[in-house]
């Protein structure tokens, strides 16, 4: 699918940069958009998922994190009945956002990155994080060092 194609049936947009009429890629494995991460659900066994109250993603889509500021949501969009989404994830490093299990590609759309496909699975959505290691001057690590923080594009 193209990503015209892709912004016309959601009805969301990406910046004026990015080409509409490349192909969406479908991956089927570990992926990253932005400061997301998508993980095959059988890499992490460790991360448990709690289906209880999971929903079908929306004919608008479904705001999976939003950056700091409220800008650059990454957005999960679906075909009707083709995917179901939790945010009762249980991560012990408390970076997993959302799991959904999906029946056909879905996508995730992010007004700076563009679009990328998901291939059928079961999938946890993490943030990224980075860790400041003290290596930077006293005026750049802003007091984070030995610190985690959370990333938000």
């Amino acid at each position: 699918m193209q990503l015209a194609g892709l912004l016309s049936r959601t009805g969301l947009d990406v910046l004026s940069h990015l080409s509409r009429s490349v192909t969406v890629p479908v991956i089927d494995g570990l992926q990253a958009q932005g400061d997301l991460i998508v993980i095959p659900a059988g890499f992490v066994p460790q991360i448990r998922m709690s289906w209880f109250g999971a929903r079908d993603v929306p004919p608008g889509g479904v705001e999976l994190v939003r950056g700091v500021a409220g800008n650059n949501p990454h957005t999960l969009v679906a075909d009707p009945g083709t995917c179901q989404w939790t945010r009762g994830v249980h991560d012990s490093q408390r970076l997993g956002v959302a799991a959904f299990v999906n029946t056909a590609p879905v996508y995730l759309i992010h007004p700076e990155h563009g679009g990328t496909g998901v291939a059928p699975g079961t999938w946890v959505v993490r943030r990224q994080r980075e860790s400041f290691n003290g290596s930077m001057g006293p005026s750049e690590n802003f007091g984070f060092a030995g610190r985690t923080v959370l990333v938000a594009d």
